[in-house]
């Protein structure tokens, strides 16, 4: 059992040194960190509302550019070994392939954990600097909100990874985003409708992909907002739930393809 826990802890750390010297990390945090700066600029001329709309800004970038690291270097992780047969190498050690796409996981997932912490702490240092003072401590409920999404989001990555070409697999994971920030809506319209096709195809969605909504909390938070206790406590249950379920799927998968 140890040997099984340090082979998947020398796999994260391998993926996390190989996700740092990745110069389109770098690249996204220093943009992230530039439009927190236009944010300042732009507060500036949206008289007395600096805080909010630095929180608005900070926030969606964060999320948006995070998505972009958890599909594209989620996706990466899998195939790239593939392409370069660096696997080969990998499972003649022993190493399993459910230890390999485990290891992977938590690699990128501490990526993406210093990545939202440097972001989190460029816009905190942007809302000391308006005096937001109470706001630069608060909206780090909804950045833990975030990254419980990037969890969910990058497990979804893995599994397309697992068994699709990168390109699409890129794809179908941005559409699981979109949808799963649209879903409840969906199913609100679908009840509209009054078409039991679309209720049922909705409601298969609704309780199929991941309910991203959950973490939604940026708006809220530009407010001075905090989430429920039920809300954090929820959304981490929910994550870690969905997240094991996805690795499985993504394990039982990857263990019956065939790289020959």
């Amino acid at each position: 059992m140890n040997n099984l826990f340090h082979r998947i802890l020398v796999i994260a750390k391998n993926t996390f040194r190989e996700a740092i010297r990745d110069k389109v990390l770098y690249n996204l945090v220093l943009f992230v960190l530039l439009i927190t700066a236009c944010a300042i600029l732009l507060g500036e001329l949206t008289d007395g509302h600096e805080a909010r709309t630095i929180v608005n800004i900070g926030l969606n970038s964060m999320l948006l550019f995070g998505t972009f690291i958890s599909i594209f270097v989620g996706v990466g992780l899998v195939s790239k070994e593939i392409e370069k047969r660096t696997v080969y190498a990998i499972f003649s050690k022993t190493v399993g392939r459910g230890q390999f796409l485990v290891g992977k996981y938590l690699g990128l997932c501490v990526t993406l954990l210093v990545n939202v912490l440097i972001m989190g702490l460029g816009v905190s240092l942007a809302l000391l600097y308006v005096r937001g003072g109470t706001l630069a401590y608060t909206i780090w409920f909804a950045i833990y909100l975030i990254f419980l999404e990037f969890t969910i989001l990058t497990a979804v990555a893995i599994l397309f990874s697992s068994f699709s070409s990168p390109s699409l697999s890129a794809l179908l994971t941005f559409f699981v985003f979109i949808i799963g920030h649209m879903s409840s809506s969906l199913r609100d319209l679908a009840a509209g409708l009054k078409s039991q096709f679309a209720i049922y195809f909705f409601e298969s969605i609704y309780y199929l992909l991941p309910n991203l909504a959950h973490y939604s909390f940026r708006t809220e938070a530009a407010n001075g907002l905090v989430p429920s206790g039920a809300m954090l406590g929820g959304g981490f249950v929910y994550a870690v739930v969905y997240v094991m379920i996805l690795l499985t799927v993504s394990i039982l998968i990857f263990s019956r393809r065939n790289f020959k």
